[in-house]
């Protein structure tokens, strides 16, 4: 039995509706998760296959994507079938607004967020990965999120519902827009579609961009009518989501990394058969060498097809103007402390070398 109920996520509105309507509809939220969480139970009572229906917002053939088909194989095969992981690519479930919710009410299973996800969610902490030119290439990343810090953020998770399993990697954001950007000075006062992030909000605001925060699934739109004039994504998301077509120009700035952190319902996880839940750790183990083995690779491949595309202009910032586009967005850093945690920065700084000095 699997339960598709997707209004409720829409806040009810106590103008032209009784206390008591709005009290039944917020009834009817935690009835539908309890009768969730009671199916999932049954088919292990049962003997059927668990679900997981495994909901993200980008298509099938990007890391994310690509990853999550993988762990849905490997979880068959070291499970001998007792598990069935159901892959919703693209927003054909839920919009990345809407995903988080559905995990913790019990109607998704996992999810694959990117990690600007979590500072909406009040784990400001995660936000960190936002900040411009915090990493100077995935080694360093990977200090970060195969190290002690990336355990001490997954782990703050749990008290909202949400057990973090792993990270995954996409790769570095880069510019584009219908002009030229060689600079920050090419940003100010244009528009540029952002995740919703507080800090990534202050990373356009620094350089005199403005920042318009927008679902994933609503960019190609938005780009192609004008209502933001870039945006910012590795170039796998950029390439297949065809924003190539309605962007002119593309520039390989590296300026912000984008990753995700596998995530489950708490109580899902907790709830498995012991050797199952084992089983599934050893899959999402395997999906994520294999999601950060390819994810380079990929964006790759896929800055070739824009390039043989014709249709957007790709440029490569020097050393010396990528240097003063660092030191253009660098102030973000620090009118962040107070957001993020003067103190995690800092320990990211001394994990990765960074010295805000040198520029």
């Amino acid at each position: 039995m699997e339960i598709q109920h997707r209004g409720f996520f829409t806040t009810p509105s106590v103008g032209g509706r009784s206390k008591f309507g709005v009290a039944c509809a917020w009834m009817a939220c935690a009835f539908t998760a309890s009768v969730a969480m009671f199916c999932g139970t049954s088919a292990m009572a049962q003997g059927g296959p668990i679900v997981i229906k495994f909901s993200h917002v980008v298509t099938a053939n990007t890391p994310k994507g690509l990853a999550a088909e993988y762990f849905a194989k490997r979880a068959a095969e070291l499970t001998g079938g007792r598990v069935k992981v159901q892959v919703f690519p693209n927003s054909s479930l839920y919009k990345d607004k809407e995903e988080m919710e559905a995990l913790q009410v019990g109607e998704v299973q996992m999810l694959a967020p990117s990690l600007a996800k979590f500072g909406p969610l009040g784990v400001k902490e995660f936000e960190v990965f936002d900040l411009p030119y915090i990493f100077d290439g995935q080694n360093e990343a990977r200090l970060i999120t195969n190290g002690r810090v990336g355990k001490e953020l997954l782990s703050k998770l749990e008290p909202r519902g949400i057990k973090g399993l792993a990270f995954w990697e996409n790769g570095f954001k880069q510019f584009s827009a219908n002009t030229p950007i060689r600079s920050a000075a090419d940003m100010r006062g244009k528009k540029f579609r952002i995740q919703s992030s507080r800090v990534l909000e202050e990373q356009m605001r620094v350089v005199g961009a403005l920042p318009l925060p927008m679902a994933f699934s609503e960019v190609y739109q938005a780009l192609l009518t004008g209502v933001v004039d870039g945006q910012e994504n590795p170039i796998s998301n950029f390439y297949t989501q065809k924003m190539h077509e309605v962007q002119k120009h593309l520039t390989i700035s590296d300026h912000g990394y984008l990753g995700y952190a596998v995530i489950t319902n708490k109580k899902f996880w907790d709830g498995l058969p012991t050797e199952v839940r084992g089983q599934l750790e050893v899959a999402v183990k395997d999906a994520t060498h294999y999601a950060n083995s390819i994810a380079a690779q990929k964006n790759e491949d896929d800055l070739k097809g824009v390039i043989a595309s014709g249709r957007t202009q790709v440029y490569r910032m020097t050393l010396a103007e990528k240097k003063a586009m660092k030191k253009a967005f660098l102030p973000a850093h620090a009118n962040m402390e107070g957001r993020i945690g003067k103190d995690l920065i800092q320990r990211v700084y001394r994990e990765t070398n960074f010295d805000p000095r040198r520029f």
